[in-house]
């Protein structure tokens, strides 16, 4: 039997949910189990005959956009979280963090879900191709996934939690407006449903580690604040510039690209507060499209006593094609 010697570091604590650390950790696990959703339950099979009548360009934007933020939520489910995680010590938030970690997983998967619905497998692979070289997404990913490699003390750990915010609330929604803008026209409900989900995961997750962002600044003394948060503004001004080369890229074809821009400012203002910092580009939402701003509306928008997922969301079991004959009663 190896000898157990008790040394205050070396004791291993057991969470104990009756005794909680902090004041918001319980609540936000209770909201992220309530939220739970897997990408098979929902029925793609409409989006299949609308995918058809759009224009090839606006189907390359879709499948772009998509493939992009397969890259993003990879790497903070597989990289972020975990690295983050690692540097917390309060053992409630890192059970948090576990989950949310899964659930950037699920995100990542149900992209893959909605490309095996509408696009071949010669398709996917030129996508995922395209996310490897293409420089500005590769580059925006990098500069997030540098500051999650970089944590050694709680500075750079506040670096890191500000930039998974931005990564959350600033840079998946480049990607999510266009699924957004569609669905809002009735095309491609089932992907956009999807999104849907998507979004209300990630206006959670970067709610908490905005909260948790907050907490690990207030150890660290007022002139090195002040610092910390210039660099933090500095960061979302170096990722502005590089989501607006993407944007041009992705939605110059079909006409987008400056409604687009607006929405990024938007919610980079969001990732901003989030962090308790001041807004910095201050777009009134009476600028962003209407479409996409009913999108991003988190509240249920068919009352459906049968599910508490929100969004409409109903568990699909089985899918058959109505036929005329299902009427003739």
């Amino acid at each position: 039997m190896p000898n157990f010697t008790k040394n205050k570091n070396d004791i291993k604590k057991a969470i104990n949910w009756n005794r909680l650390s902090d004041d918001f950790s319980k609540m936000f696990w209770d909201q992220n189990v309530r939220q739970f959703w897997v990408d098979e339950e929902i029925s793609l099979v409409e989006d299949k005959k609308v995918w058809l009548t759009l224009t090839k360009e606006e189907r390359k934007t879709y499948e772009k956009v998509l493939a992009g933020l397969t890259l993003l939520d990879t790497e903070q489910g597989g990289t972020g979280m975990p690295l983050i995680m690692q540097h917390v010590d309060e053992l409630h938030a890192k059970a948090v963090l576990t989950f949310m970690a899964a659930m950037e997983q699920m995100h990542a998967k149900s992209y893959s879900t909605i490309f095996s619905t509408l696009s071949t497998m010669d398709r996917i692979d030129e996508l995922f191709e395209w996310v490897e070289n293409n420089k500005t997404l590769q580059a925006k990913t990098k500069i997030i996934v540098d500051n999650y490699k970089n944590i050694t003390d709680d500075k750079s750990l506040y670096i890191a939690m500000a930039s998974s915010v931005l990564l959350e609330t600033y840079l998946f929604y480049s990607g999510f407006f266009y699924p957004l803008y569609l669905s809002g026209q009735g095309k491609l409900i089932g992907s956009g449903e999807i999104i849907n989900l998507i979004i209300r995961d990630e206006s959670v997750h970067g709610l908490f580690i905005g909260l948790l962002a907050q907490n690990v600044l207030k150890k660290i003394s007022k002139d090195e604040q002040k610092e910390l948060n210039k660099k933090v503004y500095s960061i979302m001004l170096e990722l502005f510039e590089l989501e607006k080369e993407y944007t041009k890229e992705l939605y110059g074809p079909i006409g987008l690209e400056e409604e687009v821009i607006k929405f990024i400012k938007y919610n980079a203002d969001k990732a901003l507060m989030n962090l308790g910092l001041d807004t910095y580009f201050n777009i009134d939402e009476s600028e962003i499209n209407p479409i996409v701003l009913n999108g991003l509306d988190t509240e249920t928008k068919t009352h459906d006593f049968f599910s508490t997922k929100g969004n409409g969301y109903i568990k699909t079991l089985n899918h058959e094609e109505l036929k005329d004959d299902d009427f003739n009663w």
